[in-house]
Order: structure tokens, then C-alpha cells, then sequence
């Protein structure tokens, strides 16, 4: 999880998308649904702090579904 966030705030998109699975599901705090690794990517670049998951679940070793906690 630490590598997500580590990314996130460092601009390193080659490392995040190794760790995101390709049919990722990410919702937002504000309970908003994306879904795909380079939509959720596109997503995240406009971010400035991205706060540690409420639930997360992994497939094949990649993030699959990213759930934030809402505000």
C-alpha cells in the first residue's frame, strides 16, 4: 500500500501501473466509481494527497479494487 501512496505523491506512474491491475475498480470519497487502470491512473495524477484505503483486494498480485474513506 505504502508503494500506491509512495507513487501517488511522487509522480511515478511506471511504478504504479505495475502494482494496479488493468480492470482496476477505484471509488473516490466521494463515493464516485471509476473503473480501469489508466482512467483511475488519469484520475489520480490531478491528486494531491491520496489517503490510505477503507478496503482494498487484490488479483494476481495487483490492486483490483481501491475503496477511499469518505468524507
Amino acid at each position: 500500500m505504502a508503494t500506491v501512496i509512495h507513487a501517488v505523491e511522487g509522480d511515478d506512474w511506471a511504478a504504479l501501473r505495475r502494482v494496479l491491475h488493468p480492470y482496476l475498480r477505484f471509488t473516490d470519497e466521494h463515493g464516485r466509481t471509476t473503473r480501469g487502470r489508466t482512467k483511475v491512473i488519469a484520475l489520480l495524477r490531478m491528486t494531491e494527497r491520496l489517503e490510505t484505503p477503507t478496503e482494498i483486494v487484490l488479483r494476481d498480485g495487483q490492486i483490483y479494487f481501491w475503496c477511499c474513506p469518505e468524507t
